[in-house]
């Protein structure tokens, strides 16, 4: 049954995956993928939606999967899912935390699962970048072409503005403009 399953996954995904939202994208990508769920296209629109509104990256797609692969029931099954094993941990380290905190081993595991979500983080970026920017391979990347100066531009700028510490909601709509903008321009040419 697809709520079962939804929810399943969507647990199994909040369980093993530590640091965050952006963590969880290769694991939420082989899922989604290997379920047929979403298309590599659809699921990087779903990661451009779930990044831009208000609430928790993870909750943000597990529901909007969930209501796009089995409409409200599953919603409601995918982000239970996903949420449930981060609350059940939560409330079992913040009753022993304070006594572990300082013990070698803890400081340890933490020193280690720092490094292994960055490597995370970075799989992820990779895997959006290579699907944005050479969605048919990198053999058939053709630098000059109108779809890759388009998004190359809009990264740029973007990339720009965050540096000038413009704030997330701004470049969130200077974007969507932008994305706005080179539509129209290439329906022109």
């Amino acid at each position: 049954m697809i709520f079962w399953e939804l929810f399943f996954t969507f647990f199994r995904i909040g369980l093993f995956t530590f640091g965050g939202g952006y963590a969880m994208l290769p694991m939420i990508e082989q899922e989604v993928i290997a379920h047929s769920w979403l298309s590599m296209e659809e699921l990087i629109d779903f990661i451009a939606v779930s990044e831009s509104t208000p609430g928790p990256f993870a909750v943000n797609i597990a529901t909007y999967i969930g209501t796009h692969t089995a409409g409200f029931p599953g919603a409601l099954c995918a982000t239970a899912g996903v949420v449930l094993p981060s609350f059940l941990i939560i409330l079992f380290v913040a009753r022993i935390f304070t006594k572990f905190k300082d013990s070698r081993t803890v400081q340890g595991i933490m020193t280690g699962l720092k490094p292994a979500v960055v490597g995370l983080i970075g799989a992820a970026l990779f895997t959006l970048v290579l699907a944005v920017f050479a969605p048919d391979g990198i053999s058939s990347v053709n630098v000059f072409s109108v779809p890759f100066l388009k998004h190359f531009l809009i990264l740029c700028i973007v990339f720009y503005l965050n540096m000038r510490k413009v704030k997330p909601i701004r470049l969130v709509l200077v974007s969507a403009g932008l994305g706005i903008l080179a539509g129209y321009l290439l329906e022109l040419l």
